[in-house]
């Protein structure tokens, strides 16, 4: 599991006094930008890459200003074009759950313009992590 610590900005607090939850989709994917990186997938680099197909989250909880958050990533299932990953944001110090979120990331050639298959060695890199 690649775990991302995350900092609240004041522009991330909405007027009912948490984290609105537009701004918690992009912590999910300053997490999954960070897991591809640290596995050698930079998402802003390569030919092949993983792009998002589908994605689910349920919001289970506030986030409020002073908290202090992570993100944990991890592939749960690996397809032959496909990976699921699930990802949540939780509390540092009590391991609360404030939202969870699924993804289905598929293989793609930038040069193609298509779908791909992923290949093992990546399989493998993020099998590691």
């Amino acid at each position: 599991m690649h775990t991302l610590p995350i900092q609240i900005r004041f522009n991330d607090v909405d007027m009912m006094g948490h984290v609105n939850n537009a701004v918690i989709m992009e912590y999910f994917d300053l997490g999954k930008s960070a897991f591809l990186t640290s596995v050698g997938l930079p998402p802003e680099e390569g030919d092949f890459t993983v792009m998002i197909v589908h994605l689910e989250v349920d919001f289970v909880g506030q986030i409020h200003a002073h908290d202090l958050i992570e993100v944990q990533t991890d592939v749960v299932r690996f397809g032959t074009k496909s990976l699921t990953v699930e990802q949540k944001v939780v509390n540092q110090k009590t391991c609360q759950t404030y939202a969870v979120c699924h993804t289905v990331m598929s293989g793609y050639l930038r040069s193609e313009g298509r779908s791909a298959v992923i290949p093992d060695d990546v399989k493998a890199r993020i099998a590691a992590n």
